[in-house]
Order: structure tokens, then C-alpha cells, then sequence
């Protein structure tokens, strides 16, 4: 593929949650959850209805005229996580989608990740936090940046894509 064709696989295939949300400060967030859904095709209804759902499954509903900056930390996790969904890609590369939030918070959104997972979507996710990967179908431990471990937890469907924890134990 060229560069062209790859963004637009990107854009319609894969959703990225980054540790330091990478919002758009100047948007709004209804705005920074809808933009990529818009970039990958959507039409504004369909970005709108999209954003409705996960903002409210978010706990964010009433915050979407909100900028970035007037957001707590795990505010913009939320906002970065729906952010990542709207388009219901088929992969969501997660890092620390949670690692902002306090317990209630990152239970909302394993079973966020849950749900999605359900509907066949592939999760790789990389933490520090040993409950995050817990949630997975299979875990890949790091240690000094060389695999220490590698086990697949429960018993997961083999047709059904997984959920990978990529637990780094040390940076």
C-alpha cells in the first residue's frame, strides 16, 4: 500500500488510545470524538448518535461543549477512549486506557473494552497494572524490554479475536 491507502486503513481500521490523550485543545469534546468517525466517512448524524452513546456509556454526558483543558485527567481518558471507539474499528491499540482514572473509572472502562471485545474486536493493550491485564485473553509480561512471560489466561474461542495485556513490569 501507499501512504494514502494506509491512512485511510488506519482511519477506518484502528483506534488508538495514547497514555497522554493527545486531544485537540481548541475542539470541544464532542468535536474530538467526532472528528475521526468524520475523517473515516461518517456522516454528521451518524458521528453524532456514535458520540452520543459513548460519551453517556462514558459517564461524560453533558461535558461534550467542554474544551480539553477545563477536563480532569481522567475526563481526557474518557474523551481519548471514546474518541479511539467511535469508529468501532476492528483493532484499538490502548495505552494505559485507564492509567488516569480512579477504580470506578477503570472498571468502566473494562467493561467498555469488554463489550467492544464481544463484538469481535481485536484489543491490544500495554499497562502497568496487573488488574487491566488481567482482563485479557492473553498476556505478554516485559521485563528490561525481554519477554519474561507469555500466557494465554481463560480459554478463549480460537475464531474469536482476542484481547492481548501487554504487562510491562519494568520501563
Amino acid at each position: 500500500y501507499g501512504e494514502a491507502r494506509w491512512a485511510v486503513l488506519r482511519r477506518r481500521s484502528v483506534g488508538i488510545v495514547f497514555q497522554f490523550f493527545n486531544l485537540v485543545s481548541h475542539l470541544t469534546v464532542a468535536d474530538n470524538v467526532e472528528l475521526p468517525a468524520l475523517l473515516a466517512g461518517a456522516t454528521p448524524r451518524t458521528a453524532r448518535a456514535s458520540r452520543a452513546e459513548l460519551l453517556a456509556e462514558l459517564g461524560l454526558q453533558g461535558r461534550e461543549n467542554a474544551l480539553p483543558g477545563a477536563l480532569s485527567g481522567g475526563e481526557q481518558q474518557r474523551v481519548a477512549l471514546a474518541r479511539a471507539l467511535v469508529n468501532r474499528p476492528a483493532l484499538l491499540l490502548a495505552d494505559e486506557p485507564a492509567g488516569s482514572l480512579d477504580s470506578k473509572g477503570t472498571r468502566d472502562v473494562l467493561r467498555l473494552l469488554a463489550r467492544f471485545h464481544a463484538r469481535g474486536q481485536t484489543i491490544l493493550m500495554v499497562t502497568h497494572d496487573a488488574r487491566m491485564a488481567s482482563a485479557a485473553d492473553r498476556v505478554i509480561s516485559f521485563f528490561d524490554g525481554r519477554i519474561a512471560d507469555d500466557a494465554a489466561l481463560g480459554d478463549p474461542a480460537p475464531a474469536r479475536p482476542g484481547v492481548t495485556g501487554v504487562l510491562d513490569l519494568k520501563d
